[in-house]
């Protein structure tokens, strides 16, 4: 991942999956809907019913995963080794094993989404999203230590990529406790687009700059435009955010109008409990005072 193409390639896949789940959290704030599951597809019951009902989300973590663990291995010429034979020995590459890790993440990640949708008898939401939550811990450690010899310019870049890492751990963290909300499902959105966008600029900035010539460490103008083009992503990504929605409610306002009344029937979606939890008990309680006043009348 320290190349220009380590930093491309998986900023493209989470940008890409950041407008993905754009149009999902569209249509679903269009139609009234609950947010549907991306890795559940519409049905379908011709010859590949069975290659739909598997988890595409799964299977693009755990083929982006083995991708990019190729690519990471196959850019150390002597081959990628834990240690040195000097003594006392040494560990070696040290921030190739930690992209390592990442990627290792990622893969496992796929691989718990394809168990609990495709192998297991029941499928395990929980599971899923537990794993999730722990992915991003782990890589906040990661990237918290990456920075450790990075001075100037590259620091500065990693220190606002972990300062996305931080809060996208943080919303799904909630969304443990609150996992159909409106609010969240939005910035989680936004924080994926910012991420995979900014992976992106920083491949730019520390490897390609577009004026071809190197940033400078000392200089303090460079270091500040860093924070600058992070507060251009910011606004154009929200941007970006609000187009695809804009962009959603006119499609289906124009060419699908019926669908206003009859809601979105395409993909089945685990819905949850839109009342607070206490609301929930506070009616549990009071039926059973029901209960227990019907007795005691019933009683001679």
């Amino acid at each position: 991942m320290g190349t220009f193409i380590g930093h491309v390639y998986p900023g493209l896949f989470l940008l890409a999956y950041g407008l993905y789940r754009a149009v999902v959290v569209s249509k679903a704030v269009i139609f009234s809907d609950s947010f549907p599951d991306p890795s559940l597809p519409p049905k379908n019951k011709g010859r590949w019913a069975r290659l739909w009902k598997m988890s595409h989300r799964g299977l693009l973590k755990m083929l982006a995963g083995f991708g990019l663990m190729a690519y990471e291995i196959s850019c150390v010429e002597r081959g990628l080794t834990l240690m040195n034979r000097d003594l006392p020995p040494r560990f070696m590459y040290a921030k190739q094993w930690q992209h390592l890790t990442m990627f290792i993440l990622l893969t496992i990640n796929g691989c718990i989404d394809i168990m609990s949708k495709n192998l297991l008898p029941q499928r395990c939401v929980p599971l899923e999203k537990g794993i999730l939550v722990l992915t991003f811990y782990v890589l906040l450690l990661l990237l918290v230590s990456h920075v450790q010899d990075s001075v100037g310019v590259e620091m500065h870049v990693h220190s606002l990529l972990i300062l996305v890492v931080l809060l996208l751990m943080l919303v799904f963290t909630a969304k443990l406790w609150a996992p159909d909300t409106f609010q969240l499902a939005v910035i989680e959105t936004f924080l994926f687009q910012m991420m995979g966008s900014w992976l992106v600029q920083a491949g730019f900035i520390l490897y390609k700059p577009v004026s071809g010539y190197p940033w400078e460490d000392d200089n303090i103008s460079d270091i500040m435009f860093v924070t600058t083009f992070f507060c251009w992503h910011v606004m154009i990504n929200a941007l970006c955010l609000l187009g695809i929605y804009g962009v959603s409610s006119f499609w289906h306002r124009c060419y699908y109008p019926s669908w206003k009344l009859t809601g979105s029937r395409e993909a089945p979606c685990y819905i949850y409990p839109r009342r607070p939890l206490y609301q929930l008990l506070q009616e549990v309680e009071q039926s059973e005072k029901d209960d227990q006043a019907l007795l005691s009348k019933s009683s001679p």
